[in-house]
C-alpha cells in the first residue's frame, strides 16, 4: 500500500503511537485529492511526528464492490478495518456534480455504526472550482456525524486553481492546513490523555 509515513523527532511529539489513517475517495492516481491528504499527512509529520497511512479505492480494489462485509476481498477488508481500527482519520474525496464519489460512501457503509465514536476526523476535499466547496459542511461532515465521529472544525477545501503540479500551493490552502493539523494533533493528545 502506498504511504505517506516516517517518525521525526520534534519538540511536540506524541509520544505514545497511534495509528492514523488517510482515506481518499479517489479510484485513480495522481490525484488532487490524494495529494491534499498528504500534504495534511506530511504537515503531521513533519510538525507533530505523527505518521499516516495514506489509503484510496485503488489500494481496497474491486473487491469493494461486495454488497456485504462478508463478500469483501481481503484487500477491501483491510483497507475497512484499517479504517475502524484507526485513531484518527484524515479523509479527502473529490467532488463531482456538488458532491463525494459513490464507491467512497460505499466504503462507509460497511463501517460499523459505532467504529468511529469519538475518533478525531480531519475533512479535505477537493474540486473544480468553488462552487463545489460545501460538500465538506453539507455532506461530508453529517457522514461523520451519523458515527458520532469528532470532526475537526477546519476543514479544507481546494479547487484545481489551489493546486500547481499536483500539489495544494495556495497560502489560504496551506494555512488552513496547518490549522487543521494543529486542531487534529490537539485532539489526539486529548483522545489519548482521556483514555
Amino acid at each position: 500500500m502506498d504511504g505517506v509515513r516516517g517518525h521525526r523527532l520534534s519538540a511536540r511529539s506524541i509520544v505514545s503511537p497511534q495509528r492514523i489513517i488517510g482515506f481518499c475517495g479517489t479510484s485513480w492516481r495522481p490525484a488532487k485529492a490524494r495529494a491534499l491528504v498528504e500534504a495534511v499527512a506530511a504537515d503531521l509529520q513533519q510538525r507533530y511526528d505523527i505518521a499516516v497511512d495514506v489509503l484510496d479505492l485503488l489500494d481496497a480494489g474491486p473487491g469493494l464492490c461486495a454488497f456485504t462485509r462478508d463478500g469483501l476481498s481481503d484487500t477491501a477488508r483491510a483497507v475497512i478495518e484499517a479504517i475502524e481500527s484507526a485513531d484518527g482519520l484524515v479523509i479527502g474525496c473529490p467532488v463531482f456534480q456538488g458532491s463525494y464519489p459513490g464507491l467512497f460512501k460505499h466504503a462507509f457503509d460497511l463501517i460499523g455504526a459505532g467504529a468511529l465514536k469519538n475518533r478525531p476526523v480531519l475533512l479535505t476535499a477537493s474540486g473544480g472550482g468553488l462552487r463545489h466547496s460545501l460538500v465538506v459542511e453539507h455532506q461530508l461532515r453529517p457522514l461523520f456525524g451519523f458515527f458520532e465521529a469528532c470532526t475537526i472544525s477546519t476543514a479544507i477545501y481546494a479547487g484545481a486553481a489551489e493546486f500547481s503540479a499536483g500539489h495544494p500551493n495556495a497560502p489560504m490552502t496551506m494555512a488552513r492546513i496547518t490549522d487543521a493539523a494543529d486542531q487534529f494533533a490537539a485532539h489526539l493528545t486529548q483522545r489519548r490523555e482521556d483514555a
